[in-house]
């Protein structure tokens, strides 16, 4: 065989390799379905409503307050108040989904620094926040921590 039979066969091979790999990939629904922290059905939950329950804690430290605050000036227009979610708009805080050993601190910052591709929820990608420190986002961890904590997530 010449050069370009050789060419031509080798770029039939591997097109049907990468077709074959392709094939096998799962669903992005397969993908989701067997995520092993997936987001609530809230098909029940009126369009703008909390979606989680969130008790609070009898007291918030210092840092948590600062970091309400915060929370309350910039996140809460979507992630609801007390980082419980609002259905169609945003997901809660107070969730397992943000567990520290999942999304980690840095996350969160990332997050308001740089904005975020939608991967748990299907509320579409956040934005990047203007205007939050890396200061301000500490606090505001802080204060979802401490949410999460009353509510049994550590």
């Amino acid at each position: 065989m010449n050069f370009w039979g050789w060419f031509v066969g080798g770029f039939l091979v591997l097109g049907l390799g990468a077709a074959g790999w392709q094939a096998f990939q799962p669903t992005p629904a397969q993908t989701a379905q067997g995520h092993s922290m997936v987001p609530p059905d809230t098909s029940d939950i009126p369009q703008g409503a909390p979606i989680a329950n969130v008790s609070l804690p009898a007291e918030l430290s210092s840092g948590a307050q600062m970091g309400q605050r915060a929370f309350e000036a910039k996140c809460a227009a979507c992630h609801g108040e007390n980082a419980a979610g609002q259905n169609g708009v945003a997901p809660p805080l107070v969730n397992k989904i943000y567990e520290p050993n999942h999304h980690s601190d840095a996350a969160f910052l990332n997050a308001a620094q740089n904005g975020v591709r939608s991967h748990h929820w299907n509320f579409g990608n956040m934005p990047p926040i203007e205007g939050l420190t890396k200061g301000d986002v500490k606090l505001i961890v802080a204060y979802v921590r401490e949410l999460q904590r009353a509510n049994g997530i550590n």
